[in-house]
């Protein structure tokens, strides 16, 4: 079982800056892609980015070019340090990680998500 617990959301005003962080723990073998996805009421939850564990990038093209995710590996973390927030880029954002799992006899992956952390952003 893996634990994603996120961090860093808040209130923060247009224009300005947002880093949001989430550690992955519990007992797997290897956390592969992580990601950042996010949810407004009414809405479907939708892709932020994501990044693969050998440094592949995907970004939804709403935040390409203000938010940037990175992570450390040695850390089992994602960051997502968003730039020139909009107030559209409110909305709960979600940690999202692929794990993958050995029992000694075979490997499988299960994919894991964080409870949310609130972003508003203000005019």
């Amino acid at each position: 079982q893996v634990q994603l617990v996120e961090s860093g959301g808040g209130l923060v005003q247009a224009g300005g800056s947002l880093r949001l962080s989430c550690a992955a723990s519990g007992s797997f073998f290897s956390i592969r892609t992580m990601g950042w996805y996010r949810q407004v009421p009414g809405k479907q939850r939708e892709l932020v980015a994501t990044l693969t564990s050998g440094g592949s990038t995907n970004y939804a093209d709403s935040v390409k070019g203000r938010f940037t995710i990175s992570r450390d590996n040695a850390k089992n973390s994602v960051y997502l340090q968003m730039n020139s927030p909009e107030p559209e880029d409110t909305a709960v954002y979600y940690c999202n990680a692929d794990a993958r799992h050995y029992n000694g006899n075979y490997y499988w992956t299960a994919n894991y998500w964080g409870q949310g952390t609130q972003v508003t952003v203000s005019s």
